[in-house]
């Protein structure tokens, strides 16, 4: 059996009518030829050659992974302050007092588990954002709207498709 169709892969046939250096300008193109009519239920934007950026956003140490864990704990505690306080609640002290309680405890349990969680994830001491993009973006069209889709884009004011 066909490992292809055994995993349910689209196998379209497709050709590829423009490439671009930013995803952004690969959307505009299939923005355009939308404009224009086409189908663009027959396209595809692939990303090729991927990277994936680590940019470090700043230092990490026990105080800050606290202060993390905490912030992330007040807002468990307010969820659980409010719904608590939904059902126990009979006059606006003791819904306070509920309230109150939760984001104490919510804060304190954040905290805590911020410095447990950075003491056993090996002692990295830095934070970071990852991102993947590519370093080229192809526009492709199945083969049979091939030459159409080429004819709406060369017709474009924008120059032409195949910008990188």
């Amino acid at each position: 059996m066909d490992v292809v169709k055994e995993l349910d892969v689209d196998v379209t046939p497709r050709r590829a009518i423009a490439a671009f250096a930013r995803y952004e300008d690969a959307q505009e193109f299939v923005d355009r030829l939308a404009d224009r009519g086409f189908p663009v239920e027959h396209l595809v934007i692939v990303g090729r050659d991927p990277v994936i950026v680590e940019r470090v956003t700043g230092r990490l140490d026990a105080w800050r992974a606290a202060g993390s864990g905490a912030l992330s704990g007040v807002v468990m505690g307010l969820f659980f302050g409010w719904l608590f306080a939904l059902f126990f609640a009979h006059d606006g002290t003791s819904l306070l007092a509920i309230v109150g309680y939760w984001l104490l405890v919510g804060t304190v349990l954040g905290a805590l588990i911020g410095v447990i969680s950075y003491a056993f994830s090996g002692r990295r001491s830095f934070t970071s954002m990852s991102t993947i993009s590519a370093r080229r973006y192809e526009v492709l069209v199945d083969h049979a709207h091939a030459d159409e889709a080429l004819r709406l884009a060369i017709r474009s004011p924008h120059g032409s498709p195949r910008a990188s």
